[in-house]
């Protein structure tokens, strides 16, 4: 299975992560890897040139994104505020009503995650239409593209 991030980077934000009984993440970077397509195929594929007619590569519409044309390297930030905040502290948590250092770091990580990914989608998200294997600034598309959205 996929992932942008893998335990390596998860240790440059948190090193003592594997200090709580869980030695690997892999899983959970899965789930994170799938979040993160599903949230790109909702909020950013539709609104991109990609995701619509475009005669010069196909003659139809390509209804979700190809995730091999993705830049991974693009999301890692993401994905290891994502892993955190939405699959490890919330096991690590013990949900008491006045909070524990885990719930406030899942809080932490969500609010790190949300301003990433608006960065990414504002920024341009890299996806190698033409499969050249570079991505090219023609093929980084914006969510916002300066265009009032409804």
């Amino acid at each position: 299975m996929a992932t942008f991030a893998t335990d390596t980077n998860l240790l440059e934000y948190e090193p003592q992560i594997k200090q709580f009984g869980i030695q690997e993440y892999t899983t959970e970077h899965e789930k994170t890897y799938e979040d993160i397509v599903r949230l790109l195929n909702i909020k950013w594929w539709p609104t991109t040139e990609f995701g619509r007619y475009d005669l010069t590569v196909s003659s139809t519409i390509a209804t979700k994104l190809d995730t091999t044309k993705l830049d991974p390297t693009q999301f890692i930030r993401a994905a290891v505020y994502h892993v955190l905040a939405y699959y490890i502290y919330p096991k690590l948590s013990t949900f008491e009503v006045d909070g524990d250092v885990f719930t406030n770091k899942r809080v932490y990580y969500k609010e790190k995650f949300e301003e990433e990914m608006d960065l990414i989608l504002r920024v341009g998200v890299s996806y190698d239409i033409d499969e050249s294997g570079t991505f090219e600034d023609g093929e980084k598309q914006t969510f916002y593209n300066g265009r009032l959205i409804r």
